[in-house]
């Protein structure tokens, strides 16, 4: 029997899609096939951190998983705004050109 998923990925911006996989949002998987993946990293790590886009709280670094799709990682949410960015395995970073992505529940 086939499932359907109630979620689909967002549309892309600069290479990135996110997905909601719980109704109330605090669960996400995030893609990525932005520039680093282009330039042909061998790892890619979302750098991620809650709150303010000024002020990120409880930064972590999150080790994304190869799909066919990109790179992909689901997180789960603390508040109601994830601010993130992408780094590779030699340090080099896609940052959105300094303004790096924002998942916000409103």
């Amino acid at each position: 029997m086939n499932t359907i998923s109630a979620f689909t990925f967002s549309e892309p911006i600069q290479g990135v899609q996110v997905m909601p996989l719980t109704q109330d949002g605090k669960q996400i998987r995030i893609r990525y096939y932005g520039l680093l993946r282009q330039k042909g990293a061998r790892q890619i790590w979302l750098h991620g951190g809650f709150g303010d886009s000024k002020e990120w709280r409880d930064v972590k670094d999150y080790l994304m998983e190869q799909t066919d799709q990109g790179w992909e990682q689901t997180v789960q949410l603390e508040g109601k705004q994830l601010n993130f960015c992408f780094r590779d395995d030699t340090y080099n970073w896609d940052n959105n050109n300094g303004t790096n992505w924002i998942y916000r529940i409103t």
